[in-house]
């Protein structure tokens, strides 16, 4: 079975509902992105962080996977789909994908502040005085920035044995999407669902643009894969 990696960005959770992060000010929910994500931002004022993030998983709660997710999902009955996405929401496994790797954390996990491997499932609000086994503060589970990717050693490995890449409402410039793309064989064919594509530099692969959003490109990026 061929294997199909596909990078996905805030676009794809836009269609369902989910604000994007950053407001054409650049602020997010009238943040300053340093003050809610990153770790000075959590050293300053855990209860804004705290709040933020915690506003940001009952939105979670409130919506549902489109058609874009659903057929990501679908498939997986014709190729071995890995999923490698820069959003911290479940949308993907709501809809059915099983391998899903998240490069930027999960709004539905929480970790320890001492231990990053100590890591919960959590829906409800998180407060000060939520702590681990050892008495340590709970944090969202989180990539802040400045902070590390762990996941990126896994997505580049992934990356590297694609038989086909889709890159899916990210635009290539955001890192570690964009240094994703030069793992990939340079005869593998990549396919760029965005319906405002940015130009692709530097890309020694065969580049096919769909220029929809998700939930109507994803369905035709579906007909060109059972097709080739």
């Amino acid at each position: 079975m061929k294997k199909l990696v596909v990078l996905t960005g805030a676009g794809i959770s836009a269609e369902s509902g989910i604000k994007t992060f950053r407001d054409a000010d650049g602020l997010w929910e009238g943040h300053n992105v340093m003050d809610v994500a990153s770790p000075e931002g959590w050293h300053r004022n855990k209860e804004l962080v705290l709040d933020f993030y915690n506003q940001r998983r009952k939105q979670l709660l409130e919506v549902k996977p489109n058609k874009g997710h659903f057929v990501l999902a679908e498939l997986e009955k014709d190729f071995d789909v890995h999923i490698i996405t820069q959003n911290v929401d479940n949308l993907h496994e709501q809809a059915g994908t099983t391998k899903v790797l998240h490069l930027h954390g999960e709004l539905l996990k929480v970790r320890s502040t001492k231990n990053e491997d100590y890591i919960l499932d959590w829906q409800n609000d998180l407060v000060i005085g939520d702590v681990d086994d050892k008495g340590h503060q709970l944090r969202p589970h989180i990539v802040w920035f400045g902070e590390m990717v762990p996941a990126l050693e896994e997505a580049i490995s992934i990356t590297e044995q694609a038989d086909y890449v889709a890159v899916i409402g990210t635009s290539l410039q955001v890192y570690p999407a964009a240094s994703l793309m030069h793992y990939a064989k340079p005869n593998v064919s990549v396919f760029y669902i965005d319906p405002r594509p940015a130009s692709i530099t530097n890309l020694q692969n065969p580049l096919e643009v769909i220029a929809k959003n998700a939930t109507e490109g994803v369905p035709i990026l579906r007909e060109k894969l059972l097709r080739s």
